[in-house]
């Protein structure tokens, strides 16, 4: 028997690869492929997450109203223009769903995150990548490649998987060219670890514009990407679309109440940030001492280009033989360079005995 007829242009989405979590062989596992937290979660956040298992027999409180009052509290905004997603992914893709379809265009930054290209043709829409400048989300070639069919921009700012971000000033610039009707997605998942004085993850934007929604993440900062927990402040007419055709459960209880404790633990966090602002420029100043050229990044990762160096390719195979785990850049149109997250001091220290090791 043929299997039911797929959607038409399914079959174009090429579906998402995470970064790699297995080295055979290797007695020592470094993972630095998936930008994870480097220390883990917070202890109050794994303590609530075994406190939550009695209870893993009732459903979640489906508007994880608990979570949602301890987000507005701690960012400052109307609980009403909060939703939580099962990860930001659940959002983008949602977002896609209630403004994109079938002829409409989506513009993203061409080496912008993945899920984009694949959120809108998962509606039917047709994703349109924008060149960039020096890595970097070109504002005016977005406002070009605007048309009467445009229906949502995507940014990621800070950007995955360059590091670069767009001032205050250059995203309200760009919203500002845009029509009534084009939404503006503000990707912040690593807001936290912007330090740039200029940087504005863009929830007063998303407060006060009815076309702009900035979405966040629990898995970066907070180093619960095992939990999928992510949020967005949206206007209330966004909101409450999203709230229509989100699952009734979408987020379990052990992540909600996960996610409430992360929020709690302020100092936890905050030595989080303060090692990824020190080790992203120690790891960086090393990296350029070795001759490699290391793109400036707001992110707890860095984008390293091996052109002239040597084979990206072979470089992380290499360092996977010794338990090292990168990300490669080709699917995102990078293939000269790998991206590495901002691990502890020791790993990174690892990193570079080993490359300082390849054999060139």
């Amino acid at each position: 028997m043929a299997p039911p007829a797929l959607r038409p242009g399914l079959l174009d989405i090429a579906p998402y690869v995470g970064g790699e979590t297995h080295a055979p062989g290797a007695e020592r596992l470094i993972r630095l492929a998936s930008n994870e937290g480097a220390f883990g979660p917070s202890p109050k956040a794994v303590a609530a997450y075994r406190a939550a298992a009695d209870e893993m027999h009732r459903y979640p409180d489906g508007g994880s109203r608990t979570l949602v009052e301890a987000l507005a509290r701690h960012h400052g905004v109307d609980p009403k223009l909060i939703v939580c997603g099962n990860g930001s992914d659940e959002i983008l893709h949602l977002l896609a769903l209630a403004y994109a379809g079938p002829g409409d265009e989506v513009l993203y930054s061409a080496h912008g995150f993945l899920v984009y290209p694949i959120a809108a043709r998962s509606v039917g829409a047709v994703p349109v990548a924008v060149p960039e400048r020096a890595l970097t989300a070109d504002v005016d070639a977005l406002l070009a490649a605007v048309t009467p069919r445009t229906r949502i921009l995507y940014l990621a700012n800070p950007n995955n998987p360059t590091g670069s971000y767009l001032s205050e000033s250059e995203l309200r610039r760009l919203h500002a060219g845009l029509p009534d009707s084009v939404l503006l997605v503000i990707d912040a998942a690593y807001a936290e670890f912007a330090d740039a004085a200029d940087y504005s993850a863009g929830q007063e934007m998303a407060t006060g514009f009815a076309n702009v929604v900035m979405t966040r993440t629990f898995s970066k900062v907070y180093a619960l990407g095992g939990l999928r927990l992510g949020w967005a402040v949206c206007p209330p007419a966004i909101a409450d679309a999203l709230h229509r055709i989100r699952g009734p459960f979408n987020i379990n209880s052990a992540a909600q109440a996960a996610g409430v404790a992360a929020l709690d633990d302020t100092v936890f966090v905050g030595a989080a940030v303060r090692h990824n602002h020190q080790a992203r420029q120690w790891f960086a100043d090393r990296l350029g001492a070795l001759g490699l050229v290391v793109h400036p990044s707001q992110a707890n990762f860095v984008l390293v280009s091996f052109a002239g160096w040597g084979d990206p390719e072979s470089v992380r195979q290499f360092l996977k033989a010794r338990g090292i785990l990168v990300r490669q850049m080709s699917a995102y149109g990078l293939p000269a360079c790998l991206r590495i997250t901002i691990g502890r001091s020791d790993e990174l220290s690892a990193v570079l005995d080993a490359l300082t090791a390849y054999p060139r």
